[in-house]
């Protein structure tokens, strides 16, 4: 635990929502959804005009409609989260060397690792400015003497906030909090906290370490009354050790065809590669996940001689797999993940591996390119897609269905809703476009939400909190 406020966490708002919002004039102040459509489809993330009817991460997107029917459901667009993601981890690594991703949209920060440690608040409030010019979008921060209270902090200041606590208020921060606040403490836990009237912060302290030892064993009960009181000593990791890379899809519907099987395990070793050479990583061991109709989920593995990111070993290896696992009831979800990571490869592992096959032994073989004909889908707009027409330029796909196509033509940089036009779905006019950069080189970012508002300074001695203004 740190004697200064040098520890900080910044998680950006309601970050895919946000950006969709920055993008989509429109969309700006009204609540929006990102994350799966379908039926079976989950939410992403959801902005804050959204939670406000009780939607939230991790919940059924048919769930989500129910409570928010108003709301703009888009598909996320990761390859635009993840160009914003680096330029904000860009203006972490001029703060400090030592950064510790946690996602796209949040890090710690060790301060005292660079050259600004004197004025933490003065750090935070330039970041967020920062952020807030380079992004358009807008970030909460914490800053504490440790990662735990600087995580707490930050959530505590969203959105658009600004929280540090300052030595000596920790309790103040941490006291009222329910216990689920705290790391470590899910459903489960917090249930025998309950049964034993535990449920505050406050009250873990309070029960004493041997009490919560007695409800939850000596780790976690240990753990905890050391968390309570506000103690946690762990140091920011920049190079936390990934163990595994993988992917996966859920399907609207189930999958029966075979072949249309295989395409999708091709299709996920394909993506799983290009993630796996993002990372500059090689793996031995390549894993297929199945989730059948009934829901039983079958995973199978097969370790490699060497470590590689060939995408053909990968693929051939995924299909072989996938040949030991009964598909005939219908497939709702499958993955494909690369394990025991490496930072090298085996150049000619295909050829030696292809060269061990055995006699008899079957060859999987080539998969078509495409799955079989899908007439329904041959021109699939999906809402949030940017498009561009011939004639009225760009804009996104607001909805589709019966042969025609909804578009809403604008750019990050306008200050008003552009116009809607309906369209057949098979116009040649219209095309998928590449996505627009939300604040242009020397231009204007767009309008933010309102921030939240904190009053300056503190009256006592809880935590400071406040907002940066520019």
């Amino acid at each position: 635990m740190r004697s200064a406020p040098t520890i900080l966490h910044l998680d950006m708002d309601a970050f895919f929502a946000a950006v969709e919002q920055a993008a989509k004039p429109s969309l700006r102040g009204k609540p929006v959804v990102v994350g799966g459509l379908g039926n079976r489809g989950v939410v992403a993330t959801a902005s804050y005009e959204a939670r406000v009817h009780g939607v939230h991460s991790a919940m059924a997107t048919a769930h989500a409609r129910r409570l928010c029917p108003n709301a703009a459901y888009l598909i996320p667009r990761f390859g635009v989260y993840r160009q914003i993601s680096e330029i904000v981890m860009a203006l972490l690594a001029e703060v400090s060397p030592l950064i510790e991703p946690l996602s796209l949209d949040e890090a710690f920060v060790d301060l005292e690792a660079g050259e600004l440690a004197g004025d933490p608040r003065a750090v935070a409030v330039g970041l967020r400015s920062r952020i807030r010019a380079a992004t358009g979008l807008t970030a909460s921060v914490g800053l504490a003497g440790s990662k735990l209270l600087a995580k707490i902090a930050s959530e505590q200041a969203k959105p658009d906030g600004l929280v540090v606590v300052r030595p000596g208020s920790e309790r103040a921060l941490l006291d009222p909090l329910p216990v689920r606040t705290l790391w470590g403490v899910g459903p489960a836990t917090a249930e025998h906290l309950r049964k034993a009237g535990i449920l505050t912060v406050a009250e873990i302290a309070q029960a004493g370490e041997a009490e919560l030892v007695r409800l939850l064993g000596k780790a976690h009960g240990t753990s905890l009354h050391a968390m309570a009181a506000g103690l946690d000593n762990r140091p920011v990791v920049a190079d936390r050790d990934v163990k595994s890379i993988s992917v996966e899809d859920t399907f609207d519907s189930d999958l029966h065809d075979r072949a249309h099987v295989r395409y999708e395990i091709d299709r996920l070793a394909d993506r799983c590669v290009q993630r796996l050479r993002g990372a500059g990583r090689s793996g031995r061991t390549v894993v297929v996940k199945v989730r059948r109709y009934d829901f039983s989920t079958l995973t199978r593995s097969e370790t490699l001689r060497a470590p590689t990111d060939d995408l053909s070993v990968v693929r051939e290896t995924a299909r072989r797999l996938l040949e030991a696992v009964d598909t005939t009831g219908g497939v709702r979800l499958l993955g494909v993940g690369v394990a025991g990571l490496a930072d090298f490869t085996q150049e000619d592992l295909f050829a030696q591996h292809a060269g061990a096959q055995e006699p008899g032994e079957e060859i999987v073989p080539e998969l078509p390119a495409a799955p079989p004909p899908q007439p329904e889908q041959v021109h699939r707009w999906l809402p949030g897609q940017d498009v561009v027409h011939e004639e009225f330029g760009a804009g996104w796909v607001q909805g589709s269905g019966v042969g025609r196509v909804t578009v809403r033509f604008e750019v990050p940089s306008d200050t008003a809703p552009g116009r809607v036009r309906t369209f057949p779905v098979d116009d040649p006019a219209l095309a998928h476009a590449e996505p627009l950069p939300l604040v242009p080189p020397g231009g204007q970012s767009p309008p933010a939400t309102s921030p939240k508002s904190w009053s300056g300074g503190s009256s006592g001695p809880g935590p400071e909190r406040g907002t940066s203004m520019s």
